[in-house]
């Protein structure tokens, strides 16, 4: 059986290595547009901030080793159409040469494209996106320059207050903008962005939120004023981190898609033509919380989307328990993790939920060296006691493995009531007989 993948990032990579690991005799050809594989996003602004020295290490994989197992690799190729019908891949190397590969399966891994705000001066230089290795090297070389002293960073999520931390870090004065009341407002409620707005503040970060960037204006054809609803500042360098969506334009004609483009997949990550496949970013996943398909671009989904369907080409029924979400963000040494649904996303969605907060400190009382207090917050439904969300803050890294019990919590539809009688260990050296995580349970109502 001849399998194509689009997409050597982490969803391909993870369908491919599946394949070649575990189902022998077939013929596995992967293409992508770009001229690296595996490159970990999440890190980019780790090696930015020069809290690591070198990029190296944020690539995992590299064509020699799937071609040492059997592969084929096709880099700096672009699909340029799919003949569904044909089952035939048009593409156009980097040399101009156009070729075809036909496929037997075929794997959409193509991933999610950044969000382009359609304002005037979008075309000026001086204004980056984050996505690809090369676009974070640009970034990089920009903060490089004694010319660029004031940097804007358009949106607060993830992506965005992490670049922030690290233009801080190499000395900038940054001003971080987002639309929203506070930072991280996708993933968390006020109560604990607002201990990250706080953080951000406190180490020098101008924070704008509940501001909307309109224009763009340059001199000489560079970025030198970003002008939002309330005022316009003087910036030497713009980056946009409003977020992403699924890259799906070569097969959106052909397959059945979600509201926001992704391609719809089932349980097996079979789209609606049962020989072709989408993993990662460019398609929909289901949402144990929600109960429902919905869209979440995640690294950690992204692998394990592409194991599924790795198992299933190969032969093997393996259908995904679904996902949680589960994320987290460090910045300044203010670790925020949350997994599920927020309050404000639950009850967006229609759910009838409560919710369970306490604070206290990560170890024993009478520890007091290195001892942070920590924030929970556990999200659940009122008539079912079902678990759907939890979200900690804390100086302590400990709450990072914390979160995903909450996760396998949401997962297994365990109720808050359960939750409560968990047998969670005890030592002095980590939590409290009555931890945080059963006092939030106990005291739900």
């Amino acid at each position: 059986m001849k399998i194509v993948i689009l997409g050597t990032n982490h969803a391909g990579i993870a369908a491919a290595n599946t394949l070649l690991d575990h189902y022998e005799g077939n013929e596995i050809v992967m293409i992508d547009r770009n001229s690296n594989m595996s490159y970990l996003g999440c890190g980019t602004a780790i090696w930015v901030g020069r809290q690591i020295e070198k990029p190296d290490e944020l690539f995992y994989a590299n064509p020699a080793q799937f071609e040492a197992k059997g592969a084929k690799i096709m880099t700096e190729t672009t699909v340029t159409a799919i003949d569904f019908d044909q089952k035939e891949v048009h593409a156009t190397t980097k040399s101009g040469e156009n070729v075809t590969q036909n496929y037997d399966k075929l794997v959409l891994a193509t991933g999610s494209r950044p969000i382009i705000p359609d304002i005037p001066g979008k075309e000026l230089d001086g204004i980056h996106f984050l996505k690809l290795f090369q676009e974070g090297q640009a970034v990089d070389q920009e903060l490089a320059k004694d010319t660029v002293k004031r940097v804007a960073v358009i949106g607060a999520g993830y992506i965005g207050t992490e670049i922030a931390e690290a233009a801080k870090r190499r000395g900038k004065e940054v001003l971080l903008f987002d639309a929203a009341k506070t930072s991280l407002a996708s993933y968390y409620d006020e109560e604990f962005a607002q201990v990250m707005d706080e953080n951000l503040t406190n180490h020098g970060i101008s924070c704008h939120f509940g501001e909307c960037a309109t224009a763009f204006k340059g001199v000489n054809g560079r970025i030198s004023q970003l002008v939002t609803d309330k005022a316009t500042y003087d910036v030497d360098l713009l980056i946009n981190c409003i977020g992403f969506t699924a890259n799906s334009a070569l097969a959106s004609d052909h397959l059945e898609t979600f509201k926001n483009g992704a391609i719809l997949v089932n349980e097996y990550q079979q789209t609606s033509d049962p020989d072709v496949y989408a993993v990662g970013d460019v398609a929909t996943i289901y949402s144990n919380a929600l109960q429902e398909k919905t869209y979440i671009a995640l690294a950690s989904n992204a692998v394990r989307t592409g194991i599924v369907a790795g198992h299933n080409i190969g032969g093997t029924t393996l259908s995904s328990p679904g996902v949680q979400g589960s994320n987290g963000i460090s910045i300044f040494g203010l670790h925020l993790t949350s997994t599920g649904l927020s309050l404000q996303a639950a009850t967006r969605a229609g759910l009838k939920v409560a919710f369970s907060d306490v604070e206290d400190l990560q170890k024993a009382w009478f520890l007091h060296e290195d001892n942070d207090k920590v924030k929970i917050r556990i999200v659940y439904e009122e008539d079912s006691r079902r678990i759907v969300g939890a979200q900690l803050a804390s100086h302590s890294e400990i709450i990072a493995g914390n979160i995903n019990m909450f996760s396998l919590a949401i997962q297994d539809h365990l109720t808050i009531d359960q939750l409560a009688l968990l047998d969670l260990f005890f030592l002095p050296h980590f939590n409290s007989p009555y931890n945080y995580m059963t006092m939030a349970a106990l005291s739900a109502k």
